[in-house]
């Protein structure tokens, strides 16, 4: 969106190249685009981000943080030495993230999907009613310091699936405008961006079973997130690395959404209690064989054999990978591999 808007970002920071790599090649036409961990915000003295970005806090890495409020310490680092000259872009409909509001000393820019926002911000209308499905027609639009409306995409026309991902969208409008870019600017971009590798991407249909990647769903509200864009009888393939949660915010939208469990990795039986809980009678629990490349193969066999056609097999494990694996990439790739080959 910054390059169709002429604002010549490079990406940097947990996603790939290190920032400090980045700032050394920068130079003053540039934006830095970084995501940061809550590990690396933990630490953090003097930075000071022109444009801070929140979307959502959820429980997560809780080994390392030992507890939610040292986590959102560490995610509330992202503010704390911003200044009236610079930006926050924050979700106002995460009640944690709007805590934090109060303490900020930067300019506000939220984004929400269920208030049309009287300020500055970016929202739809109508708003969503949380927990409601319906087929109204929606726009995303931006309302600027002034006051003024002004339409950025409908709904339909954003390129990714899912309703959260029109907060995603929401949230890089924001954070475009803030930086600069006109918003008349933003909405070819997001009608053709499909997405990135391992988030919630299509892999292919075997015998009328469509299979999705979401390898990078590291915790449960970025596999209820993905449950709740699809809109088929889901067999879910989940678990992984074990960091204390008991994955009970999983139990509503595995009532709702899924008609199989395929659990695996250190949290296998976690995930299969709350399977157990929600109702399901069709729960695997696979046990490590060899390899973990051989687990996951052996975890999709299963799932293929409890999807009839028309269903969705779906690796979103709510886990971290390092249990069996390298990274949440090796895993995608490994799960890719195998349903080309079923």
């Amino acid at each position: 969106m910054l390059d169709a808007a002429g604002l010549h970002p490079i990406v940097a920071g947990n996603i790939g190249t290190p920032l400090c790599e980045a700032a050394g090649q920068a130079v003053e036409e540039n934006w830095l685009v970084v995501e940061l961990s809550s590990f690396q915000l933990k630490g953090t003295e003097d930075f000071r981000p022109k444009v801070a970005v929140l979307l959502n806090v959820a429980e997560t890495h809780l080994d390392y943080h030992g507890s939610m409020d040292d986590y959102i310490a560490s995610k509330a680092k992202l503010f704390a030495n911003q200044t009236e000259d610079d930006i926050a872009v924050v979700n106002w409909d995460d009640p944690v993230c709007r805590e934090l509001v109060p303490h900020l000393k930067a300019r506000l820019i939220p984004f929400s999907m269920t208030e049309e926002l009287r300020t500055e911000g970016v929202f739809v209308t109508p708003s969503y009613i949380t927990g409601v499905e319906d087929e109204l027609e929606r726009t995303v639009v931006y309302r600027d310091k002034d006051g003024h409306i002004k339409p950025i995409i409908t709904v339909e026309e954003i390129g990714l699936i899912g309703r959260f991902n029109v907060g995603n969208a929401m949230a890089a409008i924001a954070a475009s405008i803030a930086a600069g870019a006109e918003s008349d600017r933003l909405t070819e971009p997001l009608r053709t961006f499909k997405g990135v590798e391992h988030r919630l991407e299509f892999v292919e249909v075997k015998h009328e079973v469509a299979y999705y990647n979401n390898s990078k769903a590291t915790n449960g509200k970025a596999t209820i997130n993905a449950l709740g864009a699809l809109n088929k009888p889901i067999v879910l393939i989940a678990g992984g690395l074990d960091r204390g949660s008991d994955y009970m915010e999983l139990l509503p939208a595995f009532e709702k959404k899924v008609k199989a469990v395929v659990a695996l990795g250190q949290t296998k039986e976690k995930i299969a209690k709350v399977a157990q809980l929600a109702g399901l009678s069709d729960i695997v629990i696979v046990d490590n064989v060899d390899s973990a490349a051989s687990t996951l193969r052996k975890a999709i066999s299963q799932a293929a054999g409890l999807a009839s056609p028309g269903d969705i097999v779906l690796l979103s494990p709510a886990c971290a990978s390092w249990d069996m694996f390298s990274s949440y990439e090796e895993r995608g790739r490994i799960f890719k591999e195998a349903v080309h080959t079923l």
